[in-house]
């Protein structure tokens, strides 16, 4: 349902452009991004709502990440900037069946598979 490509390993302070591509008509549904530090707990990142109009971040990554979506092509986008070692992780996207954005990972109804993010300092 769900595929996250656009991972790989950068520079800190580098930039790198995650795209999920939904099987299913993107524009209905809320989507995010989560990531999972080696030996964390799973946690949000960024999420959107069904028209791009609405978007909420972490605070780790507000004002460095972007999130977005071209509902034409069943796509949204995480664009990271100024990355840093911590933002190391499996990064995975998320869609709902709703239109509405969340945060909450147990609100989100199909997983990708995940895209590694491997920031080097």
């Amino acid at each position: 349902q769900l595929q996250a490509s656009g991972g790989g390993l950068v520079q800190a302070g580098g930039s790198l452009r995650l795209s999920c591509a939904s099987s299913r008509r993107a524009i209905n549904y809320g989507m995010g991004w989560f990531r999972q530090a080696p030996g964390k707990e799973r946690e949000f990142v960024a999420t959107i709502n069904w028209s791009g109009g609405s978007t909420y971040y972490a605070d780790s990554v507000k004002g460095r990440f972007t999130i977005s979506r071209d509902n034409a092509k069943n796509t949204v986008y995480l664009r990271m900037n100024s990355l840093k070692p911590e933002d190391t992780a499996v990064y995975y996207c998320a869609q709902r069946d709703s239109g509405s954005s969340s945060s909450r990972q147990y609100e989100y109804k199909y997983w990708g598979q995940g895209t590694q993010v491997t920031v080097s300092s």
